[in-house]
């Protein structure tokens, strides 16, 4: 079955035409992330909603959003402020979503998410217009995580691939088969999606540094956006995979782990296992200094 809508999950940190010194930040917003979901979900008239359950301080980030969808000059724009589970069945919020062209999930716990959202009436019409309709579905850092099926759900990053090192739970499973993490760089998360890979590794691995993000087609095809880099485990053609044998607290080895780093422009079609690389000479984008 073919996927009509988008995905559009972003490691965090995206530019909001707010902050000012991200390195990880292009210059203008009109340029970056929250431009190109403009863009997909059918330009500044489109119906975008704002969901910021994932986060502990929702005004907040919902209004932050408002601002930020208004500079690229949106005026249809909703927050679905959702704290309690039995809000996902309010039916104000069940017409918006039957009516909207964008969803866009915030920072923040992706547990909350799940909890307040997945199985709900809310989140089976998301489903239901992601798969049959040119519907955009975008979020950022626990926003991002929770679209796959096996979704991170915590672990330490401390630990250099050791057994027990990472939480999964369900996700919202708008994707199957990758695992997403966030604020990949910056926080040091390589051992954690490692991890992650290794109990499933019929899954490849998606770690999204700051202010990147990915647009996915048909669940199928890939293109990173953004000023940072991917970086993509594929452990479909391990060979060597210790994760069943070890006890938990012990280090972990796999062979033949295929990793390739992203960066903007770069695609890659999943079920191909094909890569297709920005030509060289391309302009790059300068760091703002700090």
């Amino acid at each position: 079955m073919d996927i009509k809508g988008t995905l559009i999950p972003i490691g965090g940190n995206e530019d909001k035409g707010i902050e000012t010194s991200e390195i990880y930040h292009l210059e203008f917003i009109e340029d970056g992330i929250l431009a190109r979901v403009v863009k997909e979900s059918g330009g500044k008239d489109a119906t975008i909603l704002i969901i910021p359950t994932a986060s502990s301080i929702p005004e907040e980030v919902g209004q932050n959003y408002i601002q930020a969808f208004q500079k690229l000059g949106c005026t249809n724009l909703h927050v679905l402020d959702i704290r309690k589970r039995k809000q996902s069945e309010d039916p104000e919020f069940i017409e918006l979503m039957k009516k909207a062209d964008c969803v866009m999930f915030s920072g923040g716990n992706q547990s909350n998410i799940t909890r307040k959202i997945g199985g709900t009436t809310l989140h089976k019409i998301m489903m239901e217009r992601y798969k049959n309709e040119s519907f955009v579905i975008a979020g950022t850092s626990a926003g991002a995580m929770c679209m796959s099926k096996e979704m991170i759900t915590g672990g330490s990053s401390k630990e250099s691939f050791i057994k027990g090192a990472v939480g999964m739970g369900e996700g919202m499973s708008f994707i199957p088969n990758l695992i997403i993490d966030s604020h990949f760089i910056r926080r040091g998360r390589f051992g954690r999606l490692a991890e992650a890979v290794a109990k499933f590794p019929k899954l490849i691995g998606i770690g999204l540094a700051e202010d990147t993000g990915l647009v996915i087609k048909n669940c199928n095809m890939v293109e990173v956006i953004g000023s940072g880099m991917v970086i993509l485990f594929d452990p479909r053609k391990l060979k060597h995979n210790n994760q069943d044998s070890v006890a938990v607290g012990s280090p972990m080895s796999l062979n033949n782990l295929k990793t390739h780093i992203l960066a903007n422009g770069d695609r890659f079609n999943i079920k191909k296992n094909k890569l297709k690389v920005s030509p060289l000479g391309i302009p790059v984008v300068e760091p703002q200094s700090l």
